[in-house]
């Protein structure tokens, strides 16, 4: 019996053990986790970060090509290159600002002047304001009666003009941040990558040196192709909202060519707003349908012919994913994140595919 006491004991104070296999799948939770709330936490600075990489993607080609053909010194190409997209920001920054401003302003009485009528709206409106005065009636004999009025309490907000001039300010700040980093990373960021496939082990550098090619040529050929196509787009909205009387056909063209950078929203939110200021602006109905019917068209021909044949590359993700992506990044970096969905998933997607681990995900948001 003492003898067998000390076994029993042993057997009941063994730890138990976990293996590897039933952690990792925590942990990698966790680690995703972590790198989601720093990613909404830092936004700040991983935003211009992820911006300066994605234009160092595009316009490294470039540098490249004039070093090589042309033996124009990097520094030189890349600050040239810098300041062409500056001036392009501030162009349409400039282009777009002022009648913006106008239009928002305007907006409200636009929309109330589609309103005015004997219609059913209108009616459910009149409907709404009678109930609305009968309960502000109802309340006012009741404070009347009462011994202690109520203590009006006035809320001072910031206008949504100063609002926005704080947006932009940390915009601008962003901005700076970014172009400057993309200049270092165009002049710089080659030896940058070498030296940190020289500390991998060697299985390694093959795989880091051809996930960096790819996605540089990927982000490259997408963005190039999709610039060309959305300016020609943009340029014939603004001509066709010239050509139908519409105010600010410029502005129109330009908001129509930048909204296509976002799939699916964009076209739909050009094809919105073409709508509601032909409606505003214009008085009979087949020219209110003018500009949204030709948008349609348009983004018809050039989504499904043009752009495959012009360079034969489409997002192989499946839309789903691409849709459900839009909303992640625009919900975590807001407007810009929205513009740098497709770009970003364009990268993950080359990532997935060229590392084995991760190449049945890859397998499951293909299309």
């Amino acid at each position: 019996m003492d003898d067998r006491l000390p076994e029993n004991n042993a057997s009941e104070k063994q730890p138990v053990k976990l293996s590897l296999s039933e952690l990792s799948t925590p942990i990698y939770g966790l680690f995703t986790l972590g790198i989601l709330y720093t990613l909404y936490l830092a936004h700040q600075i991983v935003l211009p970060i992820t911006l300066a990489v994605l234009t160092s993607m595009l316009l490294a080609p470039l540098v490249k090509k004039a070093y090589l053909k042309f033996r124009v010194p990097r520094v030189v190409s890349s600050l040239v290159l810098v300041l062409l997209v500056l001036a392009g920001i501030v162009g349409i920054g400039a282009a777009v600002a002022t009648p913006a401003l106008e239009w928002a302003e305007k907006a409200p009485q636009g929309i109330s002047r589609l309103l005015v009528g004997d219609s059913q709206i209108m009616r459910q409106l009149d409907k709404v304001s009678r109930s609305a005065e009968q309960v502000e009636k109802s309340v006012e004999g009741l404070s009347d009666s009462a011994e202690k009025k109520p203590t009006t309490v006035v809320l001072q907000t910031e206008s949504w003009r100063s609002q926005l001039m704080a947006k932009a300010r940390d915009g601008v700040a962003g901005l700076a941040l970014a172009l400057a980093l993309t200049y270092f990373l165009l002049v710089s960021g080659d030896r940058l990558v070498r030296n940190f496939v020289k500390q991998l082990p060697r299985p390694q550098r093959k795989t880091v040196l051809r996930i960096a090619h790819y996605s540089q040529r990927e982000i490259a050929q997408y963005l190039a192709v999709l610039g060309v196509s959305n300016a020609s787009v943009g340029v014939l909205t603004a001509l066709i909202c010239w050509a139908i009387g519409l105010p600010d056909p410029a502005m129109w063209g330009l908001i129509a060519g930048l909204a296509r950078f976002i799939p699916y929203l964009g076209n739909m939110l050009t094809i919105a707003l073409l709508a509601i200021v032909s409606a505003i602006m214009l008085d009979t109905l087949w020219m209110m349908a003018v500009a949204p019917l030709s948008f349609i068209l348009l983004t018809t021909i050039v989504g499904f012919f043009l752009e495959p044949w012009i360079h034969g590359f489409r997002m192989a993700i499946n839309p789903v994913i691409i849709f459900v992506s839009i909303f992640f990044w625009g919900w975590l970096w807001g407007p810009v994140g929205v513009l740098l969905a497709v770009p970003l998933m364009t990268v993950i997607q080359v990532v997935l595919k060229q590392i084995p681990r991760l190449r049945p995900v890859y397998k499951v948001i293909a299309q």
